[in-house]
């Protein structure tokens, strides 16, 4: 078997609740392949509210409008996804509000390049989706940085600034321009395509057969 790490791309957003079950699931797969088929796992951003302004929006209200769907049916797929991630260790709390994610994937594009965007993406989905707390804020952009193991100070100064942003937004163009209109989408040697928060099992088995194929 070719030992070349499989170069694994996690298109996602931080605003993305199947993206945390997505990417905890990988993390499970990775868990059981590990030591048999090296890996090269980075992030790439994709907004799933790219126009949404500083202030945010209200969680149900937003995602009602958004899908058109009633906050009954909002409630009934939160349920959901609290339990499929249950299901793979990632805990959900409540979550009132939406926000703009740009920030925060500009500090992963800082991230990505120090060698620690995992830590920080892990970071970024609990602080968002398990405490509710705001990903474009520089002060919580630099306390999961810090908790990353990160500059929180450089953080914070990327996250008020504008650095990293002709970069992320080349890296939104690309996966768009490949298709990649939903997510969690995970790309494995540029070729072959996961979406969507699959369960371990099916990670694992996909990335055993990638191996197995080279």
């Amino acid at each position: 078997m070719d030992k070349t790490p499989l170069d694994l791309a996690f298109v996602s957003d931080v605003a993305c609740p199947w993206c945390a079950i997505g990417l905890a699931s990988l993390e499970q797969a990775l868990a059981r392949v590990e030591g048999e088929i090296p890996v090269n796992l980075h992030f790439e951003p994709f907004e799933l509210n790219p126009d949404m302004g500083p202030e945010g929006a209200e969680t149900v209200k937003y995602l009602a409008d958004k899908y058109g769907i009633t906050p009954e049916q909002v409630g009934e797929n939160r349920a959901r996804i609290v339990a499929r991630g249950a299901a793979v260790g990632f805990a959900f709390g409540e979550r009132r509000h939406v926000w703009n994610t740009f920030a925060a994937h500009r500090v992963l594009h800082w991230a990505g390049l120090e060698g620690r965007g995992r830590e920080l993406k892990r970071a970024l989905l609990r602080a968002y989706h398990g405490e509710g707390r705001n990903p474009a804020a520089p002060e919580v952009l630099a306390a999961m940085a810090a908790q990353a193991g990160l500059d929180a100070a450089r953080a914070r100064a990327i996250a008020e600034g504008d650095e990293f942003t002709a970069e992320v937004r080349a890296r939104e163009r690309f996966w768009h321009e490949r298709g990649v209109t939903a997510v969690p989408t995970l790309v494995v040697d540029s070729r072959y395509v996961i979406q969507g928060g699959q369960p371990p099992e099916a990670f694992e088995q996909a990335l055993r057969q990638v191996a197995a194929s080279r």
